[in-house]
């Protein structure tokens, strides 16, 4: 089954919005894991909108899970970041400064050598590395030359399309990971994942071996609580 690795940005969006320290992103992440989440994720930006720098080293200081921190590797700041914390895994992900959210994967076959360079140093220090891509055969093909330990598919077009056709819009992720296989590339996937289309999704990709949701699932919580709705969410992975 899939891991289920809770992001943690709009936590930290909504503490400091109000400044102070409430919600306390260090207790919500340990509840997290507390009600089932297989790991966390942060996604640092360089103007610290959400997560804080200081949170990092923070969090790194009593997750038990996994933690995966994102962020583009281009920002020196972020480089270091994740070298002095050494998470369980680095998700490169190639964000423009300014970027509301993530919006496209890597060109692995323009960045190649710069990917691999940046690749090599993080796996250096023992830190399993992802990178965001789009489910284009071309893209992940090249990326297998990065020395990547794994791939995160980017799911926005999945999701957008899911209530429309969805056999349609999950063709080209079923192609993209069957490729990843077949290269030994490890499978993670995030963006827009929810309780209505992450089931159909999971269980349709083979070799799937983590999601990373956010948006959604802090949504979810605000109605159905954030215990159950992690439940809730593990579930539809565990309902293959």
């Amino acid at each position: 089954m899939a891991k289920l690795s809770v992001n943690i940005n709009k936590i930290a969006t909504l503490r400091n919005s109000r400044g102070g320290n409430n919600p306390d992103l260090i207790k919500v992440a340990l509840d997290a894991e507390r009600f089932g989440a297989e790991g966390i994720t942060v996604h640092p930006r360089p103007d610290e909108r959400h997560i804080r720098y200081q949170d990092v080293f923070d969090l790194k200081k009593v997750i038990q899970t996994e933690f995966n921190i994102e962020g583009n590797p281009k920002e020196q700041k972020f480089v270091e970041l994740v070298l002095a914390n050494k998470p369980a895994q680095v998700t490169l992900v190639p964000d423009a400064e300014g970027q509301l959210t993530s919006n496209h994967g890597w060109d692995t076959i323009k960045h190649q050598g710069y990917l691999k360079d940046i690749i090599a140093e993080f796996k250096s220090e023992g830190i399993r590395v992802s990178i965001f891509v789009d489910p284009a055969e071309e893209m992940i093909e090249a990326a297998k030359h990065t020395a990547t330990d794994r791939i995160e598919l980017y799911t926005e077009a999945y999701a957008s399309n899911y209530h429309a056709d969805k056999e349609s819009a999950i063709k080209p992720y079923i192609a993209a990971a069957h490729l990843a296989n077949k290269l030994g590339l490890g499978i993670n996937a995030g963006h827009d994942l929810d309780l209505h289309n992450l089931n159909y999704f999971s269980k349709n990709i083979p070799g799937l071996l983590e999601v990373s949701i956010g948006h959604a699932l802090i949504c979810d919580s605000l109605y159905l609580g954030l215990e159950n709705t992690i439940q809730m969410y593990l579930r539809e992975l565990k309902n293959i």
